[in-house]
């Protein structure tokens, strides 16, 4: 059991500190993974910055992603999982998830740039992964931006995530729990749970800025 996000983020920052220094870029999924992401971006003295993947939850139960999407309309989907839904009501939901994306890129960058990527160590942070769909979308993202390696640190998953991640593009993978006791719920491993406001999310940013 974790306390909260910023000791999880003490604790990941812990195992890569091999990468400390230059050539290392901290990316993470908001809102939650940004105050895991400072924690390791200020001990590796690395820049931070995120990438902004928004989950398409199952319409009976919103907690579950059956797709994932960004700014930029890159889609991923659970093929099974959306052949029992309603085409409209998921292109729509589509539309407005790509939305929201763009708020948030808008409203956490503001005017600033992207951090380079290319060449780079790129560490894609959050604070849990459940179905891992939001999490390999950002891995495709990074890919794009032709990053030297690409490692996935994140506290808590389920069990048999490593292999997608892996498959999706990623060199390394690195979690604090075990994947065998993941309860199905990322919020049940830590003791403080709290929804991450953006206010919250704007402030680390501007730290590491």
């Amino acid at each position: 059991m974790l306390k909260d996000r910023t000791e999880a983020g003490k604790l990941l920052a812990k195992k890569l500190s091999g990468y400390k220094g230059g050539g290392t870029v901290v990316l993470a999924l908001p809102r939650g993974g940004v105050v895991v992401g400072y924690e390791i971006a200020k001990a590796l003295n690395s820049p931070l910055d995120i990438v902004v993947t928004r989950k398409i939850g199952h319409p009976h139960n919103p907690e579950y992603a059956i797709c994932a999407v960004d700014k930029d309309g890159l889609l991923l989907c659970n093929e099974q999982e959306i052949k029992s839904i309603d085409s409209v009501w998921l292109s729509e939901e589509i539309l407005n998830q790509k939305k929201e994306a763009e708020r948030r890129v808008l409203l956490y960058r503001g005017e600033g740039k992207p951090e380079e990527i290319t060449g780079k160590t790129a560490v894609i942070v959050d604070d849990g992964i459940a179905t891992g769909l939001t999490m390999r979308l950002a891995i495709r993202y990074v890919r794009t931006q032709k990053a030297k390696k690409i490692i996935v640190a994140v506290p808590v998953a389920p069990l048999g995530f490593e292999r997608s991640i892996l498959n999706e593009g990623a060199d390394e993978v690195i979690t604090l729990l075990p994947p065998e006791d993941f309860t199905g719920a990322v919020g049940a491993h830590y003791q403080h749970f709290n929804q991450v406001e953006d206010k919250e999310v704007i402030k680390f940013l501007l730290k590491r800025a």
